[in-house]
């Protein structure tokens, strides 16, 4: 018996359909292996030696695999083809002390990928592992050494990052810009215009001022409105007359096949996806055999997949659609791993409406298969081709133009549909005279920097260099659950205070750690790690010595006090001393010095719509436990009421949101209320909680099932009784 180990259950299911019984397929669910997470895990005085032990949740896994190994005549390691895939491999190959081990890569799950890997086995590729170990090292060492550092001087359960930090600083930064940005009004002016000439043809078409005495207006050119008044009274009984008529064809090219970065970008802007929620939902894909593998910033495609589309495309839209050879594209991204493949189909006639039926697939693998397939096959049809006509007209002294644009051949838009404007001008001839219906100004500002949503901010780090496609999406999870930046209602990112605050830190006194091109090189050395251009060791010595020997520095200089702490002349009203502005993990706060003596604390006065301050310790509201005031206090999600006898009491309410005079069904006395998750997702619970535990996910009616007589809950499809053993649902 061979023995295939792989990281993932579903990845082992799928490949042991395609192999007989000589092989066993198990999987290692991830890695076996890791620093340890109580200590450093690193010998910086012995070359930077890792201690890897085996977690607690991988020891039963560890001790199977063992066990197996032992029957086995051959152990293969089929992991994932990149750098954390060949460092699952050689930590297996260490704690199963195998000598008759082979190992095995392959882009796609699929028959046929299978059995050419088996066919051609290799040996692990050190380079790589020690590129992975290089970049597991420096980020242990700024993790381990910096977090501490953040905890002493600003606030506890902070976090550094080394490309945390710098996502976090391009965020700060584009903040900043928009803070600083001032508008500047400019106007624009509008001819609508009629074709005269042909009674037939009467369709009104808008041209857009372009040059005044031989000129061309910039942006900012008419600034004001006296401006723009002064053009339309000189343009006063002016006569409109075509110039020039410019005809050409033009050519669209079809995009190329998906990265991860371009796959998680598209499912960001199309589908509203986090990009950690896409990976996951790719990763399902892949492991059922229906993609290739997903972590890759390659553009490369496969002979046979080419072959593929060019026989789907022929056989199923026509010759004219295939573009007549083999598109290949170039990936423009650093560092790019050119070996790999870009993410596509393993077959293109599995098409989306078929998997459905085939392949037992939820809405969203079935959304995502749809984007990847048709990103592919759009990839390698014809262009798409429009008419285009650009029409000069003049007026006095002055230019206007128009463009018109009809689609004359769709290509790949046949299967990949883009937004674009398609403007029908009327037939217009060289100097044919037009009627002016109106002439209109209008006003415009120009406006600040974009926020960054998951799509510009993930284009922002690979354009970069910074991470790779395996550390984009937990990096943009990471500083969402440290509290550094949020999203607004846009679904924009912008920095919380305590962001802000970490980030102007390590600007100021740790610049290299958020230093974007300092960052960028670091990738670029891992990169030649891999390439057995240069040594992991050195690397991480350039980078930890100067380090080390500034955090030391900076623990003697640098003063809590002046970073995180605030005096005031507000008295404490439980034990009179000047309270404190104090920074924590989710902004600030008033605090007593007294500490831990008292334990009294408040959120910063807010202003009301006339400007006063809100006084928010003392509300009108009592503790329904203990009957004492209620406070309102700022956590992590916003503003809650607590109870002032806190930490005896514990009562907490969501702020603003009364009871849903909702008797709870469970234990009758409390009534339900809505609250929050530690992650921030809304849920409706008792508020006699811990004594009773009633909860929901959906919000609750007053109303009865008419079938079981529970509570009635509201969802997006209808109403439907919150018991899961009745199915009343009413749309």
């Amino acid at each position: 018996m061979d023995l295939i180990i792989v990281e993932s259950p579903t990845k082992a299911t799928t490949i042991s359909k395609f192999l007989g019984p000589k092989y066993k397929v198990l999987s290692s669910y991830g890695h076996i292996r890791d620093l340890p997470k109580s200590e450093l895990g690193i010998d910086v005085d012995n070359n930077f030696e890792p201690k890897y032990v085996t977690p607690t949740k991988s020891r039963k896994t560890a001790n199977i695999l063992k066990k197996e190994a032992k029957k086995a005549e051959t152990i293969i390691l089929a992991t994932d083809e990149d750098r954390e895939g060949e460092a699952i491999a050689w930590h297996l190959s260490k704690i199963l002390n195998a000598k008759k081990y082979k190992r095995i890569v392959f882009h796609e799950i699929t028959k046929s990928a299978i059995e050419n890997a088996l066919k051609n086995p290799r040996d692990i590729d050190m380079e790589m592992v020690d590129a992975q170990q290089a970049r597991r090292i420096l980020d242990r060492l700024v993790g381990y050494k910096l977090s501490p550092f953040l905890w002493k001087k600003v606030a506890r359960g902070l976090s550094a990052g080394r490309v945390q930090s710098v996502t976090v600083r391009l965020v700060c930064e584009r903040e900043k810009e928009i803070e600083k940005f001032k508008a500047d009004e400019y106007w624009n002016i509008v001819a609508s215009l009629l074709k005269i000439t042909n009674s037939n043809d009467e369709s009104e078409f808008e041209a857009n001022l372009v040059k005044i005495d031989g000129k061309i207006i910039e942006k900012l050119g008419i600034k004001n409105k006296k401006q723009a008044e002064k053009i339309v009274n000189d343009l006063k009984g002016a006569e409109y007359k075509i110039t020039d008529i410019e005809k050409k064809e033009i050519k669209k090219n079809p995009f190329p096949p998906f990265t991860t970065s371009s796959l998680q970008q598209k499912a960001s802007i199309n589908l509203g996806w986090p990009a950690k929620f896409t990976m996951g939902v790719a990763q399902s894909l892949y492991e059922k055999g229906l993609t290739t593998y997903h972590r890759t910033d390659s553009l490369n495609l496969s002979e046979s997949s080419l072959i593929d589309a060019k026989k789907f495309i022929i056989s199923e839209l026509g010759e004219n659609y295939w573009q007549g050879f083999f598109k290949k594209y170039k990936t423009k991204s650093k560092g790019a791993q050119e070996a790999h493949e870009a993410i596509r189909p393993t077959n293109p006639n599995k098409t989306p409406e078929k998997i459905k039926t085939q392949y037992k697939l939820d809405e969203k693998q079935i959304k995502l298969y749809d984007l990847i397939w048709k990103r592919f096959i759009a990839s390698q049809m014809s262009q798409a081709i429009f008419d285009s006509t650009t029409v000069n007209i003049s007026a006095k002294n002055c230019s206007f133009k128009t463009n018109g644009q009809t689609m004359k051949f769709d290509g790949f838009l046949k299967i990949y549909p883009i937004k674009f404007e398609e403007n029908d001008l009327p037939l217009l001839e060289q100097n044919e005279i037009l009627k002016l219906l109106k002439l209109l100004p209008s006003q415009h500002f120009t406006q600040p920097p974009a926020r960054y949503n998951e799509a510009s901010l993930i284009k922002a780090l690979e354009q970069n260099g910074i991470g790779r496609p395996s550390t984009y999406a937990p990096t943009l999870s990471t500083i969402q659950a440290r509290n550094y930046i949020e999203k607004n209602e846009q679904k924009k990112f912008q920095p919380t205070e305590i962001g802000g605050v970490v980030n102007d830190l390590l600007v100021e006194h740790f610049p290299k750690i958020v230093d974007i091109e300092f960052t960028a090189e670091m990738e670029e050395n891992l990169d030649k790690i891999a390439e057995n251009e240069k040594e992991w060791v050195p690397v991480i010595r350039e980078f930890y010595e100067p380090f080390a020997k500034l955090l030391e520095e900076k623990y003697e200089t640098l003063s809590k006090k002046e970073i995180a702490e605030e005096a005031t002349d507000k008295k404490c009203p439980k034990c009179g001393e000047n309270l404190m502005i104090k920074l924590g993990r989710f902004g600030k706060f008033y605090a007593c010095p007294g500490f831990p003596k008292c334990r009294y604390t408040a959120p910063l006065e807010e202003k009301d719509a006339s400007g006063k301050n809100i006084i928010e310790e003392k509300i009108s509201k009592k503790c329904p436990k203990c009957g004492e005031d209620l406070v309102v206090k700022a956590g992590r999600f916003g503003k809650f009421y607590a109870c002032s006898a806190f930490p005896e009491c514990k009562h907490t309410e969501a702020f603003g949101k009364s009871a849903l005079d909702i008797s709870c069904p469970k234990c009758k006395t409390g009534n339900l209320t809505e609250k929050r998750t530690k992650r921030g997702k809304i849920f409706y619970g008792c508020d006699e909680y811990p004594k009773c535990d009633f909860a929901l996910w959906d919000k609750p009616i007053n109303k009865k099932c008419p079938e079981c007589d529970s509570l009635l809950v509201e969802t997006k499809k209808g109403t439907k009784c919150s018991n899961k053993e009745c199915n009343y649902m009413k749309p």
